[in-house]
């Protein structure tokens, strides 16, 4: 009987499917078990085998919680919206539902061909209508509530409306729009339906603003920070430049302190949360207002600024405002305008990761115009620079170089004078990073105090004066939820006058249109600007022809969609009862599973993904629709496998290759080549590179200089990516190694949190190590497993693999438990077993890591039903207890031969069981020793 790997593997992947031996039942008498992957966006590339990673791992221990006797839900589904499908539906015109539908297909297959034990039927789709129906009814949700600072929740915005008709806004402690002007009830009730409406936008949760965004030309619209790298676009690497525009907005902010306390009560990697924590950025301080000083043709206005260090007020000398501070081209001079105007239209080409990064470049432009000091009274001239940004505290920052080293810097470039008014007090970054702190100040009311109690004094002096008060600050912005594109979740919003309204929820979905090209229409409106039929009638309920838009019954709909972070922000909630089509999920199914008890996914997601979801459950939970305020309760960050990759190297201005061994001392290009025309030699496969239709004509002509008759690549360990030819096909290592083999090879290349570089030649030693597993169990002349009772050896090693096993899934040090089976599969072969009651407990223990060889062998042992429903071996610390001790017995220090005694024997036995040993006489040769030392346990030395 042959291990026939991919006859196995395909009857049990068929076996699983038919069966549908993983589906999940929403209420059992076992306890639940929750395992989610960060689900994936199906490219057209496939997978490759760094992808898989994380989701065998997850397996893995979904697996082994079922033999544990959980009820396991392990989901899987697709984050199918998104910039790629779209930006080839503008290249080819293919719809980008086709493409997405199509590289679904290819996923769902290479998923399958792993074996994984997802439950399939409750796949989620994030651009299926039924799916995104439900992401509209959340957003509508947001949009109909408002953040309650007393009782420190979202409550729905009826409650604000009868406040304001009661008693209007003065005793309201909302999360809302800053400038938010008084009134009294009897104002709103005077005020328009219109007035109204415009007033309650500044309080809802997601709100229209006109907002500072990332708006990349060449792709027609908006982009997270996330989406950026190096000031390009992520996709594309298109130039990305600050634009304002008018945009729907989430107002993550309110959450800010809930989202930082949230951390201390989930079990995620510290490096994970320290991320979330300096995103969130909390700052303690105060708000201080600076008046600016009027000109004869101008008014006076006012900066706000935050600062954490209030009393350094009198170290003032200058104040910087953002580029895209509103308030710039109000104060700006004449005789400025020209100098701010080149530098703003010069800073909206840097994206603001750029500008946070770049601490050494100095450069900014003086308005014109001056603040007074709220003190002193004395003017303070005021610059814009770009390392301040406008979506951070105020977007105004009072600079005090003589206690900054950013503001020094400034303040010396541009020759702005820094007051002395410390006498040689220390005022370096050290001095300022002290318990006790510098106090920059030369005011009697601040003078002689430590830095807690100048603080103090200074927000209370401030607040006096009526030009200050204590505040916490959040670098926490808002966040912006309009993207320009076509392929997203539509808005369920159409526009009656200018003012967004609400589709009813009954009314649900509201389906993408179809457009003749997905591009932005030519006088700039976002591809949905297209649609023909994209107009809501609010008599029949239903999308009709822009032809019939009369303002009256039929308004225009909204032409933005959704960002990819939509989807993704509930889609595990939706997992636990994903075929409801009446509600978002049951009471029933949200209060069984509750929450996600181990997810797995990337740590690049931290301040995205694993942030805004964050922000939904909790404000869902505001709502009473779920039933717990943090959604996954342990988090692990799998690391990458990484790509081998292989270099060309051209010499600079010829066609002409070295090999590379000759390019020391050469001008040359490295060039990407496939690893597919490299072999274990790192010898280059000439014609097979010259005869490659993607490269074209780039190498037909070329010169290869060889060494020693071959061409030798370089080589480098980089991100697995199609970019760099260096990708790893997974059906390539199925189709030879077998999935099992696959599986085995990822968790053994090392811990799944660290980065790992990829080599299909290692991929060999688990293929031997399972084809020795099978002939443990069978040869050629079929199954040789017997009733045989287990020898005391048989059991040891059994049970301290189940022991070391289960320590490591635990764990999640699944790298060790595969040395750990093959350290057993040596063992057993050497000890001849064949006893079935060591061999089926063992394939339990392996069926997690490799589920189809131990399917098939669990099977020819003549068991029902799949192995995946079998309890997991219990470990018996008995049979690891040793009865007896194998002493190394000496003589004068030196080791002669070895004696197997009872660890119960006493000292005295011992002595006289080795004397009496006939190994021991012919050492003595009839002397009588002079000593003999007996360490239990240990050694006996004869000291002749």
């Amino acid at each position: 009987m042959k291990y026939n790997f991919n006859e196995i593997e395909a009857k049990w992947q068929k076996y699983w499917a038919e069966n549908q031996t993983f589906k999940a039942i929403n209420g059992s008498d076992k306890p639940k078990y929750y395992v989610l992957d960060m689900f994936p966006y199906p490219s057209g590339a496939g997978l490759h085998v760094g992808h898989p990673l994380g989701y065998i791992a997850s397996d893995i221990y979904a697996r082994y919680k079922r033999h544990q006797g959980f009820n396991v839900l392990h989901p899987q589904g697709y984050d199918s919206f998104g910039l790629p499908a779209e930006q080839y539906a503008i290249q080819t015109g293919q719809h980008p539902a086709i493409t997405t539908a199509e590289n679904i297909k290819t996923y769902r297959r290479q998923l399958d061909q792993i074996g994984f034990s997802f439950d399939w039927s409750r796949e989620v789709r994030t651009s299926d209508p039924s799916y995104y129906k439900w992401t509209q009814w959340i957003f509508i949700q947001l949009f109909n509530s408002w953040y309650n600072n007393h009782t420190d929740k979202a409550e729905d915005i009826s409650v604000l409306e009868t406040i304001f008709s009661s008693e209007g806004n003065e005793n309201v402690n909302a999360v809302c729009d800053d400038n938010i002007e008084p009134f009294s009830a009897e104002d709103w009730n005077a005020f328009s339906s219109e007035k109204q409406q415009q007033i309650l936008l500044q309080y809802r949760l997601t709100y229209l603003a006109e907002t500072e965004v990332n708006w990349c030309p060449a792709l027609g619209t908006v982009l997270a920070n996330d989406e950026i790298v190096n000031g390009v676009s992520e996709r594309g690497g298109h130039p990305v430049i600050r634009k304002k525009m008018t945009q729907w907005s989430m107002r993550i902010s309110a959450y800010a302190e809930r989202l930082l306390q949230g951390l201390e009560k989930i079990d995620w990697t510290d490096s994970l949360k320290e991320s979330q924590r300096n995103w969130i950025g909390k700052s303690v301080g105060a708000s201080v207002t600076f008046n600016v000083i009027a000109s004869e043709t101008k008014q006076s206005d006012v900066i706000d600024v935050f600062t954490t260090r209030p009393d350094t007020i009198f170290g003032v000398s200058f104040m910087t405002l953002a580029p895209e501070h509103e308030l710039v081209s109000q104060i700006t001079t004449p005789e400025q305008k020209e100098a701010v105007d080149a530098y703003i239209l010069k800073t909206a080409k840097r994206s603001e990761r750029d500008r946070m990064a770049d601490v050494k470049t100095i450069s900014g432009v003086f308005t014109g115009a001056y603040a007074e000091h709220p003190f002193s009274k004395e003017p303070i001239p005021v610059w814009i620079g770009d390392y301040v940004l406008a979506g951070y505290g105020t977007g105004a920052v009072m600079s005090v170089p003589c206690g900054d080293e950013r503001d020094y810097a400034f303040a010396k470039h541009f020759g702005i004078p820094i007051p002395n008014i410390f006498d040689g007090v220390d005022i370096s970054e050290e001095a300022f990073s002290d318990k006790e702190k510098t106090v920059i100040g030369n005011s009697d009311f601040l003078n002689g105090m430590n830095y807690k109690k100048a603080t103090k004094r200074a927000i209370y002096e401030l607040e006096q004066i009526g030009q200050g008060q204590g505040k916490t600050n959040y670098r926490l912005r808002d966040a912006v939820f309009s993207r320009q594109r076509y392929w997203g979740e539509p808005f369920p919003v159409y526009y009656v006058n200018g003012m967004p309204q609400m589709i009813d929820a009954a009314h649900l979905p509201i389906k993408l249109p179809e457009v003749e090209k997905y591009l932005p229409t030519e006088t700039g409106e976002p591809p949905l600007g297209n649609a023909t039929v994209w107009a809501w009638d609010t008599e029949k309920n239903e999308v009709v022809s822009n032809d019939l838009i009369d303002n009256k019954t039929i308004h225009p709909l909204e032409l933005n969609t959704m960002p990819g972070w939509a989807g993704s922000s509930w889609y595990f909630n939706r997992y636990m009862d994903a075929n409801n089509t009446e509600e978002f999920a049951s009471k029933e199914a949200l209060n069984y599973w509750k929450d996600v008890d181990l997810y797995i996914g990337g740590s690049e997601h931290a301040t995205g993904h694993l942030l805004y979801s964050r922000f939904w459950q909790k404000f869902l939970f505001d709502k009473g629709v779920v039933p717990v305020d943090e959604y996954a309760k342990k988090l692990i960050n799998q690391g990458m496998i990484l790509g081998t990759s292989a270099f060309v190297y051209r010499e600079e201005g010829t066609n002409t290759y070295l090999s590379f061994g000759l390019i020391e001392n050469k001008k040359v290009q490295p060039l990407h080549v496939k690893v597919k025309y490299v072999n274990a030699s790192d010898e280059l496969d000439i014609e097979g590179l010259k005869n490659d239709e993607e490269f074209g004509d780039d190498y037909a002509d070329a010169e290869f200089i060889l060494e020693n008759g071959v061409y030798k690549v370089g080589r480098d360990v980089e991100k697995m990516s199609k970019s760099k030819y260096n990708v790893v096909n997974p059906d390539d290592i199925v189709s030879d190694y077998g999935a099992d083999s696959l599986r085995l090879y990822e968790m053994f290349l090392g811990p799944l949190e660290q980065y790992k570089p990829w080599n299909t030649a290692g991929i060999t030693g688990v293929h031997s190590f399972l084809k020795k597993l099978w002939k443990l169990y069978a040869d050629d002349n079929g199954l040789k497993v017997t009733d045989a009772t287990p020898t005391k050896d048989n059991l040891k090693t059994l049970h301290k693999t189940i022991k070391k096993v289960k320590e490591d899934i635990e764990n999640f040090s699944f790298n060790t438990s595969v040395s750990t089976f093959m350290i057993a599969a040596n063992e057993l072969t050497a000890q001849k077993c064949t006893s079935k009651e060591i061999l089926e407990p063992l394939l339990v223990l392996i069926s997690p890591y490799a589920p189809h060889i131990a399917e098939e062998l669990w099977s020819q042992l003549r068991n029902n039903g799949s192995i995946s429903k079998a309890p997991f071996p219990e470990f018996d610390a008995s049979h690891l207890v040793e009865s007896s001790k194998n002493y190394p017995i000496s003589f004068n220090g030196k080791m002669r031969f070895t004696m197997e005694l009872p660890m119960d024997m006493s000292k005295d036995d011992i002595e006289a069981a080795v004397l009496a040993h006939e190994k021991t006489q012919e050492q003595l040769g009839g002397r009588t020793p002079k000593k003999v030392i007996v360490v239990p346990g240990k050694i006996v030395n004869i000291v002749g």
